[in-house]
């Protein structure tokens, strides 16, 4: 007597073999080409590109916010010096 395991093995080997030779397996194969073709000719990245792009704009974002507090401070000496400088010759 078959142990069911085997039982389950033969059967499993035998549905495979039926859906290797089935119709489906073909649509399956067209499906696939279908939908490779149609995403190559969307302008796509993968998700190591993203997350790549995704990290410079982190580092770019926080250079510019370091350059404009710089040139607020810049504006403000600019400023300051303008002030007491007209205040100076009054």
């Amino acid at each position: 007597m078959k142990q069911p395991n085997d039982v389950f093995n033969d059967l499993q080997q035998k549905m495979s073999e039926l859906f290797k030779n089935s119709p489906a397996k073909d649509v399956e194969k067209n499906m696939k080409a279908m939908l490779s073709q149609g995403f190559s000719k969307l302008d796509l990245v993968t998700r190591e590109e993203f997350d790549t792009q995704t990290q410079v704009l982190v580092r770019t974002r926080a250079r510019l916010e370091e350059l404009e507090k710089r040139v607020a401070q810049l504006e403000q000496r600019l400023a300051g010096g303008s002030a007491s400088a007209s205040t100076a010759q009054d």
